[in-house]
């Protein structure tokens, strides 16, 4: 059975912040609003918590599409090779926002992930999100919650997400109403931006 957690996004109370960071430390999944839709995530230090995320979506953990949620930029050394000064300058305008950039992977990415040349990252402009990851202390590797109904590709009501997932999560943040659209996904680790998928991010940042 999954907590339901009211958190308010223009004043996230660090009591319930905590609470949901001390879950997230035992290895325990949490649903969590963003900018964009509901998102998955758990720890990204926390192998057995990359597993449960990886088998509830069907996939094999090394070759999963999960992005990274940081909390600013200064994280990107930590999992991302040197870019170059255009690459940062579309960064800095575009984040927080909207936005999920793959970039060129370092030798640094966790285990799981070693092999992989790319990584999706992601700065959401939400305030839930962003005090739990600088609480955490470190991303929170993260996964759009799907929906199979043909008209509504996204839940968006929390008290729906937790009769849906109460099974299989161990929290899930009530931030009020999520949006139904994703963000927008720009390949940056090559020499041009490709667009990979329009979202909920303007193609102005450009």
């Amino acid at each position: 059975m999954a907590d339901l957690i009211k958190i308010y996004s223009d004043n996230p109370n660090p009591k319930e912040i905590q609470r949901v960071v001390n879950i997230l430390k035992k290895g325990g999944l949490v649903i969590y609003p963003t900018d964009t839709v509901y998102g998955l995530g758990c720890d990204i230090t926390n192998i057995k918590a990359l597993e449960r995320i990886a088998r509830i979506k069907g996939v094999k953990l090394e070759k999963a599409n999960f992005s990274f949620i940081c909390k600013d930029l200064s994280n990107l050394s930590d999992y991302v090779k040197q870019i170059n000064t255009s690459t940062f300058k579309i960064l800095k305008r575009a984040l927080p926002g909207a936005y999920t950039f793959i970039l060129p992977g370092s030798k640094n990415l966790p285990n799981p992930f070693k092999k992989r040349k790319t990584v999706g990252i992601r700065v959401p402009d939400n305030s839930i999100i962003l005090s739990l990851v600088a609480v955490l202390g470190n991303p929170i590797v993260s996964t759009s919650i799907r929906d199979e109904d043909d008209i509504l590709e996204y839940t968006t009501d929390p008290e729906l997400i937790l009769e849906k997932w109460d099974n299989l999560v161990d929290v899930v943040i009530d931030g009020g109403y999520g949006d139904n659209e994703a963000s927008t996904v720009i390949d940056l680790s090559e020499n041009e931006p490709q667009i990979i998928r329009e979202g909920k991010g303007s193609l102005e940042i450009f």
